[in-house]
């Protein structure tokens, strides 16, 4: 059964996390990419543990970061800045569908390796830039990173306890949240651009920025803003706009309590012993009399265990869970049903761990064929096989630093 995209080659010239996780959804869904990284160096997050993978003798592997966003590629080591390693990557463009970036604004164009240069070679070419401000606008030049963008977005102004609580302060979320979110929306662009050169043989570029991504993931609490005229602020674990939908604490540890609807709160109610209260009738006068409301229902939530609760919460249909931690989440017996945990074999044995696609396709399912790949492992393969490079021309760019 041919995967998706089979048959879709991308030239990833990314780094770090945006980018790769970008092309990394599209190698999941069976497009070979060709991860392009230094000699020698390779992508940073190699390096940002621990924790580290053993290597095949037991030696200091590869960080468990680099492994969370390079499943499924080739790596292919090229200097880009020599200009045998630019007229490499150049040919290499010329036989891809596909080129994701995430240098500053005109960064590649000394290299010959921009949109313009590139498409020029290649008319239908779809090239993906990802940066943290967008190809235009006053901020265009500078660099942008997933923590700064949390702030300047707005993320942090929401996440975190309230002024005058224990621990207050503007908080960043546990991922990188924002180079995710622009992963996604990254490969999502780029199958439209996919869907449109299909019809009409038009190549194009796509300008993917961390603040777009960021300001447009505010959802909810952006219309908040935006309809009633002022800027929400921190609530904890509490939502702007439900009531009750916050963690509370019970007898051993914490539940998350999530009512939807008017019905829920009643049967809610009736498991907990709160007596009916007008008050309390509808979400509006829920969220209207949260200061009230709320030191009710943790008085009573801390007479039983979470495991408590949630046994009778879910009999009645209540929306709760408990709050995991990593060992416990991959415990589950859900998360183990869906078979989220992987593990993957490079071709000198070494194992890698792995997290599934969350994407389920019943007709042409994601496909695990290759694991995060060590630096340079596909770099003759690809050369001779692409390029038509011989060994020996092979050995000679190694031999000279350019390719590794």
């Amino acid at each position: 059964m041919a995967a998706a995209l089979q048959g879709i080659r991308v030239l990833d010239l990314s780094r770090v996390l945006a980018g790769p996780w970008a092309s990394q959804c599209l190698a999941d869904l069976g497009a070979e990419v060709i991860k392009i990284e230094k000699p020698g160096e390779g992508d940073d997050t190699r390096g940002w543990g621990p924790p580290f993978i053993a290597g095949p003798q037991g030696e200091r592997g590869d960080a468990a970061y680099f492994l969370s966003a390079n499943r499924g590629k080739k790596s292919v080591a090229i200097d880009m800045a020599t200009p045998e390693g630019q007229q490499i990557l150049q040919a290499m463009a010329r036989k891809c569908d596909i080129v994701i970036e995430n240098f500053k604004v005109g960064g590649l164009k000394k290299y010959g390796l921009d949109y313009e240069s590139l498409k020029a070679i290649n008319p239908a070419l779809i090239y993906c830039s990802i940066t943290g401000f967008g190809q235009d606008g006053p901020y265009a030049a500078r660099a942008g990173y997933d923590f700064m963008i949390q702030g300047m977005g707005g993320l942090m102004s929401l996440t975190g306890q309230p002024d005058g609580m224990p621990g207050a302060e503007p908080m960043k979320v546990g991922v990188a949240f924002a180079d995710i979110f622009t992963g996604l929306y990254s490969a999502t662009g780029v199958l439209a651009a996919l869907y449109h050169r299909e019809r009409t043989g038009e190549g194009q570029q796509i300008d993917m920025a961390l603040l777009d991504t960021q300001v447009a993931v505010l959802a909810n609490q952006a219309l908040n803003y935006l309809v009633g005229g002022k800027p929400p602020g921190r609530l904890g674990n509490a939502h702007p706009n439900i009531v009750p939908y916050q963690a509370f604490p019970t007898a051993d540890g914490h539940i998350i309590l999530a009512v939807g609807n008017d019905r829920q709160f009643r049967e809610f109610c009736a498991i907990a012993g709160i007596a009916a209260d007008a008050r309390f009738e509808t979400n509006r006068g829920r969220v209207e009399h949260r200061a009230e409301l709320a030191p009710m229902i943790a008085a009573v939530m801390g007479t039983r265990t979470t495991a408590q609760w949630v046994e009778a919460l879910e009999a009645a249909a209540v929306p709760c869970g408990p709050i995991n931690r990593l060992d416990e989440v991959f415990a589950d017996e859900q998360v183990k049903a869906r078979g989220l945990e992987m593990a993957l074999t490079r071709a000198d044995g070494t194992v890698t761990p792995s997290v599934a696609s969350p994407i389920r396709l019943s007709a042409t399912p994601v496909e695990y064929a290759r694991a995060a790949p060590a630096l340079g492992a596909d770099t003759d393969a690809v050369l001779g096989e692409w390029l038509g490079l011989s060994t020996d021309a092979i050995a000679a760019l190694k031999s000279r630093g350019i390719a590794g």
